[in-house]
C-alpha cells in the first residue's frame, strides 16, 4: 500500500495514481481528465508524486505495472532510481519553469545574509533601535566573488542576475561547461576561492559541503543553499555558523524537512526559509500545467516531455 496520499473523490480504475498529496489544482486536475486513485492498483500506468515525497522502492513494488513516475519539482533524490531502472520505469520532472523563482530567490537570500536584512529587521521590531542602538556594519554585494556549484539553468539563471552586482563567478560542476566562467575542480577549492558559494546542484548521494569545504570558506565567507538540505553536512554547518567559522549563511532547504536545527533559530547570522525557491502563484501553476503534460502525453503516445536523462 502506498502510505501518505490524497483521498480520492472516485473508485474507478484508473491508469494514474495520486502518490502522494498534490496541490489542490493539480489533483483535482488529474481526477478530472484522467480519473485519477489515490489507492494503488495493478492497472496504474503513471504515478503522480512530489520532489518532497518521491516514490520509495517499496512503493514502486507496489505498483506491477507502473511505466512513468511524474515528479511536481525538479528534485529526483527522494524517487528510488534504481528501482524504477531495474523496471525499465520512466521518470519526469518539471525543469525549465520554476528556474526564475528559485534564482530569484537564491539572489534574495545572498543579499540578505551578506546585509543582514533579516537580522536588521529583528533589530528594528524588538525595539534596540528605538533604544538608542546603532546596528553593526555589513558586507558589500557588489564585486563579490561567488561560487556556484551546479551550474544548469538554475546556477546559469543565478549567474546572470549576479551579473548586475558586478559579482565574478566561478563554479564547480562534474564537467567544464561553454561559459566565460572560471572552473574549480573541487567544491573546497571553489570555496577557498569564493566570497559566497551557491548550492544549485541536485541531491543524493553524500554531503559535498562539510566542515573541510566550510573552513575553506572561511570567516568571511557566506553559504547559500537552494539545492537540496543533503548537499550540505547540517552539523558541521551548525557549527560553523556557531563558532563562526562562516560568516553567515541563506537556507531555503534542509535536510529533514520540514524539520530545522533548532540550534539555527536563535542565530541572527543565518536566513532560514520554508523551502520557498518555487512557490509562486505563477511558478506553480506552470509546474502544474508541465506534470499535465506529462501525464497525457505518456498515456497517448508513451513519451514524456521532460524526461529524466
Amino acid at each position: 500500500m502506498v502510505t501518505g496520499i490524497v483521498a480520492s473523490v472516485v473508485t474507478m480504475a484508473s491508469p494514474v495514481l495520486l502518490a502522494h498529496p498534490l496541490q489542490a489544482d493539480l489533483a483535482a486536475d488529474l481526477v478530472r481528465l484522467h480519473g485519477a486513485v489515490s489507492d494503488p492498483a495493478d492497472d496504474v500506468r503513471v504515478a503522480v508524486t512530489t520532489s518532497r515525497f518521491g516514490l520509495s522502492a517499496e512503493e514502486i513494488a507496489a505498483l506491477p505495472g507502473l511505466e512513468a513516475i511524474v515528479s511536481f519539482g525538479v528534485g529526483f533524490d527522494s524517487i528510488d532510481l534504481d528501482a524504477a531502472r531495474d523496471r525499465d520505469i520512466a521518470i519526469a520532472t518539471t525543469p525549465g519553469v520554476l528556474t526564475d523563482a528559485v534564482a530569484d530567490l537564491a539572489v534574495g537570500l545572498l543579499i540578505d545574509s551578506v546585509r543582514q536584512v533579516s537580522a536588521a529587521d529583528r533589530y528594528v521590531r524588538d525595539g534596540r533601535w528605538a533604544a538608542g542602538g546603532t546596528y553593526p556594519l555589513t558586507g558589500h554585494v557588489t564585486g563579490r566573488k561567488v561560487g556556484i556549484v551546479g551550474l544548469g539553468r538554475i546556477g546559469t539563471a543565478i549567474a546572470d542576475r549576479l551579473a548586475g552586482f558586478r559579482c565574478e563567478i566561478g563554479y564547480h560542476n562534474r564537467s567544464v561547461a561553454d561559459v566565460p566562467f572560471a572552473y574549480h575542480a573541487s567544491v573546497a577549492e571553489l570555496a577557498a576561492w569564493a566570497d559566497v558559494l551557491v548550492l544549485a546542484a541536485p541531491g543524493g548521494g553524500d554531503p559535498i559541503v562539510g566542515a573541510n569545504e566550510l573552513a575553506a570558506l572561511g570567516p568571511q565567507g557566506h553559504l547559500v543553499n537552494i539545492g537540496r538540505g543533503g548537499l550540505v553536512d547540517e552539523p558541521a554547518l551548525v557549527a560553523a555558523l556557531t563558532d563562526g567559522t562562516i560568516a553567515g549563511a541563506g537556507l531555503d532547504v534542509f535536510a529533514d524537512e520540514p524539520h530545522v536545527p533548532e540550534a539555527l533559530w536563535a542565530l541572527d547570522n543565518v536566513v532560514l526559509v520554508p523551502h520557498v525557491g518555487s512557490a509562486t502563484q505563477q511558478t506553480r501553476r506552470e509546474m502544474a500545467d508541465l506534470v499535465l503534460d506529462n501525464v497525457a502525453a505518456f498515456l497517448e503516445r508513451g513519451e514524456l516531455v521532460t524526461p529524466l536523462r
